[in-house]
């Protein structure tokens, strides 16, 4: 008899911030870290945790007990997200790691009850930013990565429901989003979030995160004026029309 996923999981309801890369997610998930009961930890990359069926006894095994390799792998993911809890003390675990956003259908089926943050920032920004910092990559490889999280992103938004917050409204009405997004969660509005410089929410290195020195700067600063649709490539007319930065007639 099979078991159903809510009955193995240690962490009935993470929250996972769903993004593109450059999206801004690295600052709130640092606003979110300054919380008294949330953890929400560098990018755990949890698809990158794979596990390996080493002999066939243990393939056996793990066929007896009806577990197949994914089954397992997302007993390991979810026992790496109850030690950010264990270890922190906090209640409620955030992951904001964007690549989550290409299996956002499988954290659904690891976790039926997950609640869902859905940032986006005009697609036009992102792309610079993603240009920026990938300056050894072919920018037309830049570009298609980009769409595809932007497409995963309307996707997944459509499918899962959630809340969705704009990057321009959290720099620029920072009390009200946060406040917005601690409804969200169930939590109490602290004040303290908007200064999440006074926390210790680790380093702040590449490949787990934002690591420039506005995020080091421990208070949210405001971001770039927004882009005419004229500046906007063709490719990326249909994010910016999902996501209401452009009229559905350019």
């Amino acid at each position: 008899m099979s078991i159903e996923p809510t009955a193995d999981r240690l962490v009935q309801s993470p929250v996972f911030v769903l993004s593109s890369i450059r999206s801004g997610s690295t600052l709130l998930r640092c606003i979110l870290d300054t919380h008294s009961r949330i953890r929400a930890p560098h990018e755990l990359h949890l698809a990158d945790l794979e596990v390996q069926l080493a002999s066939p006894y243990v393939e056996l095994a793990m066929q007896t007990s009806e577990l197949g390799k994914e089954d397992i792998e997302h007993l390991l993911w979810d026992r790496m997200l109850h030690r950010e809890l264990s270890l922190s003390g906090k209640d409620i675990v955030v992951d904001k790691t964007p690549g989550n956003l290409l299996l956002w259908r499988r954290l659904a089926a690891c976790w039926p009850h997950a609640r869902y943050i859905h940032l986006i920032r005009h697609p036009l920004h992102i792309l610079e930013s993603a240009l920026a910092g990938r300056p050894e990559e072919d920018p037309a490889r830049t570009e298609g990565l980009v769409t595809t999280y932007l497409r995963e992103l309307e996707e997944a938004r459509d499918e899962l429901g959630g809340l969705t917050v704009r990057y321009e409204d959290l720099t620029t009405d920072t009390e009200e989003v946060v406040r917005k997004v601690c409804a969200h969660l169930d939590v109490e509005w602290e004040p303290g979030m908007l200064a999440y410089g006074s926390v210790d929410h680790g380093p702040f290195v590449q490949g787990i995160g934002d690591f420039n020195e506005k995020i080091k700067s421990g208070v949210v600063l405001p971001g770039r004026e927004m882009p005419a649709d004229s500046a906007v490539p063709e490719s990326l007319v249909p994010a910016c029309r999902a996501f209401g930065y452009m009229a559905a007639a350019r």
